[in-house]
C-alpha cells in the first residue's frame, strides 16, 4: 500500500477507529456492571479489576515490549516497500513471540508466590491470572499486525467481538460461579475473539526470499520500547498493586469503582494514539506530520471533554456499575485528572517511540518508575494515594512535555523538508 494512500486520510482513519472502539468500551463496562452486581461479596470486585488491570499487566510486560517493537518494524517496513524484511518479520513473529511466551512463563512461576504475598492476592486468582496471561501472549501478536498494517477496522471488530464474548460468557458464569476467579476467566475467553484474523491469513501472503530483520538496530528499539512499556504500566496501572496492598475491602471496592471510569479517559483516546504510533513509525517527515500533530490534539482534547463529562455524570455511571457510595463517588474527580495527564503522558511517550527518540522514551520510563515508587511509600490511603497520584502525574507530564517540546522544535525544519 502507498504511503501517500495510507496516511492521507489520517485523521478520518482515528476518527473511525475511535467511534467503534468507544460503542466497545460501553460494553465493557456494562461487563463491569455485570461483576459490580454478581460479586456482591466484599473485596471479590475491588479484587477483579486489580488483578486484570494491574497483575495481569504486570505479567504481560515483556510480552507486550515485543509488541510494540514488532509492530513500528511491520509499519515501518511496509511504508518503506521492504517486502522481504516484512515478510522475514511476519514468518518470524510467531518464533519470537513464543520465545518470549517461554520465558514470560518461567519468570511469572518465578514470581507468583512473593508476589501473591506481597500484593495480598489469594494463590487461586494468581494462577487464573496467569493463564489469562499467557492467552494474552498470543492475543498480541494478533494486535501487532492489525496495527503494524493500518487495519484498525480488523482491529475495531476484533475488540467488538471479544466485548460481546466478555459480556455474555462473563454474565453466565458469575452468575453461577461470583468470584473474582471466574471474571478473569471471562476476560481470558473474550481473547478467542483475535481468531478471526484467520480469515485474512492469505492478506498476509507475500511473494520472494524472506530477510530476517534482527539486528542491532531492532535490539536497541527493542530496550527502548521496554522502558515506554514499563512507564505506561506505572502510570497507568501500577496504582492497584498499591491500593490492594493498602486498602481494606470496602476501600479497594470504592477505589477500583472510581478507577474504571477514570481509566476509561486514556483508553477512549488509544485508538488515537494507535493511528498515530503506527502512522509515524512508518513516516515522520513530510505534509503527514501537521495530520499527526491534529490526531495528537484530537486526543487532548477528548481527554479533558471526558473528563468533564465524567464529573458531571459521576454517579449515573457508578450506579450502573452498581457500586454507588459517596466515598467512591468522591474519589472520581481526583482520579478523573489524574488520567488526564496520564493520557497526555502517554501520547507524548508514544511520539517519542515512534519517533526513535530512545532518550526520550527512556526518560518516560525512569519517570514512571518514580511515579509508581511515590505511590508505594506514601499511597497508603486512598485520599493518600490519590493526592500523590495528582502531584506525581503531573509533574511528570510537565517535564515530558517539555523535552517534547524541544525536540519537536529542533527537527522542525527536518520535518517539514
Amino acid at each position: 500500500m502507498k504511503s501517500d494512500s495510507r496516511t492521507g486520510n489520517l485523521l478520518q482513519s482515528g476518527i473511525i477507529f475511535s467511534a467503534i472502539s468507544f460503542v466497545t468500551g460501553l460494553g465493557n463496562l456494562a461487563f463491569q456492571g455485570v461483576l459490580g452486581r454478581h460479586l456482591s461479596e466484599p473485596g471479590q470486585y475491588g479484587n477483579a479489576n486489580s488483578a486484570l488491570g494491574g497483575l495481569m499487566t504486570l505479567l504481560g510486560l515483556l510480552p507486550a515490549v515485543a509488541t510494540f517493537a514488532v509492530t513500528h518494524y511491520i509499519a515501518h517496513f511496509n511504508a518503506s516497500g521492504d517486502s522481504a524484511r516484512l515478510q522475514g518479520l511476519l514468518l518470524g513473529c510467531r518464533k519470537f513471540l513464543f520465545r518470549f511466551t517461554i520465558i514470560g512463563s518461567m519468570l511469572a512461576v518465578i514470581v507468583t508466590k512473593p508476589l501473591s504475598d506481597f500484593f495480598h492476592y489469594d494463590e487461586s486468582l494468581m494462577l487464573v491470572t496467569l493463564g489469562c496471561a499467557l492467552l494474552g501472549l498470543w492475543a498480541s501478536l494478533a494486535t501487532a499486525l492489525c496495527q503494524g498494517l493500518a487495519w484498525f477496522k480488523r482491529l475495531a471488530l476484533i475488540g467488538f467481538l471479544a466485548m460481546l464474548l466478555r459480556v455474555c460468557f462473563g454474565w453466565l458464569i458469575t452468575f453461577k460461579w461470583p468470584s473474582a476467579e471466574t471474571a478473569v476467566l471471562a476476560s481470558a475467553f473474550a481473547l478467542l475473539a483475535n481468531l478471526v484474523l484467520l480469515f485474512w491469513r492469505k492478506d498476509l501472503s507475500l511473494h520472494g526470499e524472506p530477510v530476517p530483520p534482527w539486528n542491532r538496530e531492532f535490539a536497541q528499539y527493542f530496550i527502548v520500547s521496554a522502558a515506554f512499556v514499563a512507564g505506561n504500566f506505572c502510570f497507568f496501572q501500577g496504582d492497584y498493586l498499591v491500593a490492594n496492598k493498602f486498602f481494606t475491602k470496602e476501600e479497594l471496592d470504592a477505589y477500583a469503582a472510581a478507577g474504571i471510569l477514570a481509566r476509561a479517559l486514556p483508553m477512549t483516546v488509544w485508538p488515537l494514539l494507535m493511528v498515530l504510533f503506527t502512522s509515524r513509525s512508518a513516516q515522520r517527515a513530510g505534509g503527514v506530520v501537521a495530520e499527526q500533530l491534529k490526531l495528537f490534539g484530537l486526543s487532548g482534547l477528548a481527554l479533558v471533554f471526558g473528563a468533564i463529562c465524567l464529573f458531571a455524570l459521576r454517579a449515573f455511571f457508578l450506579k450502573i456499575l452498581g457500586k454507588y457510595t459517596p466515598q467512591a463517588a468522591e474519589m472520581v474527580s481526583p482520579f478523573a485528572v489524574t488520567m488526564v495527564f496520564v493520557g497526555l503522558l502517554q501520547s507524548l511517550a508514544y511520539w517519542a517511540l515512534a519517533s526513535r527518540w530512545q532518550k526520550t522514551s527512556l526518560l518516560y520510563g525512569g519517570l514512571g518508575l518514580a511515579y509508581w515508587l511515590a505511590l508505594l511509600v506514601l499511597g497508603k490511603t486512598p485520599a493518600a494515594l490519590l493526592q500523590t497520584m495528582f502531584a506525581a502525574a503531573g509533574t511528570a507530564f510537565a517535564i515530558l512535555f517539555i523535552v517534547w517540546f524541544v525536540i519537536l522544535r529542533r527537527d522542525k525544519p527536518v520535518a517539514q523538508s
